[in-house]
């Protein structure tokens, strides 16, 4: 690929950012509300019944296995009592990812429901280390992990101009996929998906934590603030990644930093920690359930 039509692709590429919706108002609105300590469940489901979608997906999720509760809800404002902001907050940007992430990807080798299947994975994956390393808030690598692959959106319609030129880099050179990419379109997926959560005034910590989960011990002594955030994001993708679940073509020579497994406490302990997700991966395909109308 010359530099010309290189430059085209990367031109396309922040054009195509510019295209992409931020959240709905009402999303907006509702984590306001669910971010302000002095709302009320009335207020944020004021909010979530603006859209029939998100209002069937909490009842589902309040009625589910998850909760076991003896008697059925029905109000939804009950429900947002019931299950709590932060939960209600995972589940708003979850019905609102799932709605970009539920399609085919075929730039990066992804059938329908692979990218949202991955992605809810890792989230589980780097909830579930959050929990045990105490390396970070776990409500918060929940909802980092859902987004970590969000710039595959923007990149899917450009990255077939380039694949069989990064695929034969990868294999040539031995190098993953994401750097590969960034070599050929000038932008990798997690560069773009760090722009995106910027676009969409989502945290700092969010978006630190999808441009360095491939090059974790990259990231800058200024951001080191969100270190464990991005240490448990890399970790949780390159578990899943090594379960198999819908990586598609980004998990060529991918690799696993050493020195994230040293700083979380996890050396040696990797099998373990595989075989723990495999009990949670089976939670991942009963919240897919959920996000169905």
């Amino acid at each position: 690929m010359d530099d010309r039509t290189r430059q085209l692709i990367q031109n396309r590429i922040l054009s195509r950012l510019k295209e992409v919706k931020s959240f709905p108002q009402f999303v907006m609105e509702t984590l306001r509300a669910l971010d302000n300590p002095d709302s009320s469940a009335y207020n944020v489901a004021g909010s979530l019944s603006k859209d029939e979608g998100l209002v069937i997906r909490t009842l589902k999720l309040a009625n589910s296995a998850f909760y076991g509760l003896p008697r059925k809800i029905s109000s939804i404002q009950e429900a947002v009592a019931l299950l709590g902001y932060k939960t209600i907050k995972n589940l708003v940007i979850a019905a609102t990812v799932y709605q970009r992430m539920d399609n085919s990807f075929a730039g990066y080798a992804l059938d329908r429901g692979d990218l949202w299947k991955h992605s809810l994975s890792v989230a589980y994956a780097a909830r579930y280390l959050a929990e045990r390393t105490k390396a970070c808030l776990p409500d918060e690598a929940y909802i980092v992990g859902m987004l970590h692959a969000i710039g595959k959106i923007v990149l899917n319609d450009y990255i077939k101009f380039g694949y069989q030129i990064i695929v034969r880099i990868v294999d040539t050179d031995k190098i993953p996929f994401v750097e590969a990419e960034r070599m050929v379109l000038g932008f990798d997926h997690a560069q773009v998906g760090a722009m995106l959560v910027e676009k969409w005034n989502l945290p700092e910590s969010h978006k630190v934590a999808i441009q360095y989960q491939y090059s974790p011990d990259e990231l800058p002594e200024d951001l080191q603030e969100y270190r464990g955030l991005v240490d448990i994001i890399h970790l949780a993708n390159s578990l899943v990644l090594m379960l198999g679940v819908s990586g598609g073509a980004d998990a060529l020579q991918y690799s696993m930093s050493e020195t994230v497994l040293q700083r979380l406490g996890l050396e040696g302990e990797v099998e373990e920690l595989l075989s723990d997700l495999v009990d949670i991966m089976d939670k991942v395909s009963e919240e897919m359930e959920l996000m169905e109308e």
